[in-house]
């Protein structure tokens, strides 16, 4: 197997010195102006950039582990620089914005890229690692210590210079990492400061992966949208023509159910071709069943990919399968737009004709693939509608601990069968298929035997919708109640009285995360009652039921001064409870899009005429109750999730990954977290 080609240092030489303002054939167009944008958050300093096809985005880590990555949406490719732990913490500061650049690499091919300058006071900084590759082997790298071997590059050194270059392990182009001592000292891998006691670095970093096409302006957000600026900018540079991307820095790259649920809550803020890239993106990357990719590998990761499974150095994207929720979010969200968005009734036609250009395959028409998944989702239902036991909900896949949002080992409980998608998503997405079936929007790319499937959806939906949430119901007694949300409020160190000054006489009622092996519901208190109240309609007991224990204060219920937490162990073993702790990804923290999903159900509820007043201004106050949470966190809420502390009697927010113990750190610039543009606080409110 041959070794990457790298550039020697005196072609690296020529190359930088070419490096100058865009040409005039890589200026970006009218319909996607320069943007440029910072996010200080916890240790890190982001600075985005996208401009012509230029699109990146700078994170400085500063703290005692210091790094350098500039992740590129085109490719999902990166580079990284980590330096050795130092002895105090320091801090990085950028004295300008960074500039796009476009350079040729020693073939004559253009890279892509930023370059700017950072400063650092500390005595010295120690080299450990530079990586050049896929985001994914970033990732993967700062997460787990892991890196192949295949992509280690070795570095050049000329003068006070240091520069990683190399192609893609296919020979297409690659990437480059060039830095440039220009306060201090550089011997070989460490840099020692001036006089001044700092460290300046010139970083010039690109990637040769084909870039993106940008969706901006008039094609992006229509009028009604919020004015908020930061969840514009985050929005709009995750939002391309081919795909939106999930966030950034560590998911540059399409994930399906972000795009889905990202759409559905953008809708009525979003013009009709962001709507129909977004979903055109998900439909072009169905399994042959019907099943929704959650992840895709490409460029240099697909070829690591092939390389281990046929030997090739193909970049054929690979499509992960893995997560079952958004199989059934697909069809709510199609049938929200086709059939109830007036803008969609036009132009469903020739939407649904036209071409998903899929990548790799034959490529076939959207109508074809909606009703591909339409029939999966009614094919997975069927056991369950006629033998409404729980074994015949739908589980997570073989050998997997996860398959829902919750998408972290520990996230349902160690449970197979997750609430979320069982009590709420199949029957939403039963109903969809039906109505979706019967608008004759579909009549042309039946097969045989779907009339006869999409018929018997709606009865499939009522049985579902009926018998599939109260496998799911956890009671816990007052006094044991009491007893539990004691002990754990010990354990985290927050008061336990003002949950149980809220308490009801009857004790806690909720429904678990999931059901284990046995069917018994793991008694985590959880915010995925949000599915229920965007995709569903339930009663009014049931409405009750899903906004009580959440609304609860902490540690019975879910609020805090910071926000609405994701999930609350209370009532489970200690064992559990130190799984889903504030630290862990989906423990009790606040996920910014969980809110606003939770306030977009609640709106839609509020908009129904069946409710009983009582019920009503109930929702009503809730309403405001979770508004004021969110604005609580409103300098955070385009970032992924955070974390909180408690001290001298209040919650405090704590960016996620600040902390040592934080399993992960946060994306600055989320898809799902910008929903805010079109999830509004209910009227006369500021």
């Amino acid at each position: 197997m041959s070794t990457v080609r790298t550039f020697p240092a005196v072609l690296l030489s020529l190359s930088l010195m070419s490096l100058g303002p865009l040409s005039a054939a890589e200026v970006e167009p009218d319909s996607a102006p320069s943007l440029k944008f910072a996010v200080r958050e916890g240790l890190n300093l982001n600075s985005f950039v996208r401009s012509g096809k230029v699109a990146a985005h700078l994170l400085l880590r500063s703290g005692a582990n210091p790094r350098v990555i500039v992740a590129f949406p085109a490719g999902n490719s990166g580079v990284g620089l980590w330096f050795a732990h130092l002895p105090q913490d320091a801090n990085w500061d950028l004295p300008a914005s960074p500039e796009p650049v476009v350079l040729p690499d020693p073939s004559g091919r253009s890279l892509y890229g930023l370059r700017f300058e950072a400063r650092i006071s500390t005595p010295e900084l120690q080299i450990e690692r530079a990586i050049l590759s896929s985001v994914r082997v970033l990732r993967d790298y700062q997460s787990l210590g892991k890196l192949p071997d295949l992509v280690v590059t070795a570095p050049q050194i000329h003068g006070q210079t240091i520069s990683w270059a190399r192609d893609r392990l296919d020979g297409a182009a690659g990437y480059l990492l060039n830095v440039e001592i220009v306060d201090g000292v550089l011997q070989e891998s460490r840099i020692r400061a001036g006089a001044d006691g700092r460290i300046a670095l010139r970083i010039t970093a690109a990637s040769g992966e084909t870039p993106l096409t940008p969706l901006a302006g008039s094609q992006l957000l229509d009028s009604t949208a919020a004015a908020d600026s930061a969840a514009r900018n985050t929005l709009t540079f995750l939002s391309y023509q081919e795909k939106f991307l999930a966030g950034s820095w560590r998911f540059n790259t399409y994930f399906g159910r972000d795009t889905l649920m990202s759409v559905r809550l953008l809708m009525p803020a979003l013009n009709a071709p962001a709507v129909e890239a977004g979903l055109s993106a998900v439909l072009a990357r169905l399994s042959p069943l019907g099943e929704v990719a959650h992840e895709e590998d490409i460029g240099e990761f697909a070829i690591l990919d092939h390389l281990r499974t046929d030997g090739t150095r193909s970049d054929a994207p690979v499509y992960d399968y893995k997560m079952i929720d958004g199989n059934f979010i697909l069809a709510p969200v199609a049938r929200a737009w086709l059939l109830e968005d007036a803008r969609a009734r036009p132009r469903a036609p020739a939407f649904l004709a036209g071409s998903d250009g899929r990548y790799g395959g034959q490529a076939r028409r959207r109508g074809e693939d909606l009703v591909a998944n339409l029939r999966f989702v009614c094919r997975a239902a069927v056991a369950f509608a006629r033998d409404p036991q729980f074994a015949n909900l739908i589980r997570v896949k073989a050998g997997l601990t996860l398959g829902n949002w919750r998408d972290s080992d520990e996230g349902i409980g160690r449970g197979p069968y997750p609430y979320d998608v069982n009590a709420v998503l199949v029957p939403a997405a039963l109903e969809a298929a039906h109505r979706l079936y019967a608008s004759g929007l579909l009549d042309r790319y039946l097969g045989a035997g779907d009339r006869a499937l999409f018929v018997q959806a709606r009865r499939y939906a009522e049985v579902w919708r009926r018998r599939a949430p109260p496998l799911f119901e956890v009671r816990v007694p007052r006094d044991r109640a009491s007893t539990a949300v004691a002990a754990y409020a010990r354990t985290v160190g927050v008061p336990y009285q003002p949950a149980a000054d809220a308490a009801g006489a009857d004790g806690a009622r909720f429904h678990g995360i999931s059901l284990d092996e046995a069917g018994v519901p793991v008694p985590i208190v959880n915010s995925d009652e949000g599915f229920a109240l965007l995709f569903g309609e339930p009663d009014a007991a049931n409405l009750e039921l899903a906004v009580s224990s959440l609304m609860q204060p902490y540690p019975e219920g879910l609020m805090t001064e910071v926000g609405m937490l994701v999930a609350n162990p209370a009532y489970a073993p200690p064992a559990v409870q130190l799984r889903f702790s504030r630290n862990a990804y989906h423990g009790a923290v606040v996920w910014s899009w969980q809110q606003a999903m939770f306030a977009a159900g609640l709106e839609r509820q509020l908009r129904r005429s069946d409710l009983p007043a009582g019920i009503r201004q109930r929702l009503v106050s809730v309403q405001q109750e979770l508004w004021t949470a969110i604005d609580a966190g409103s300098a955070l809420n385009n970032s992924e999730l955070w974390s909180w502390s408690f001290t001298d009697g209040h919650y405090h927010i704590a960016p996620f990954g600040a902390a040592g113990a934080d399993v992960d750190e946060s994306n600055a610039a989320q898809l799902w977290s910008s929903v805010y543009l079109a999830v509004r606080p209910p009227r006369g409110r500021h």
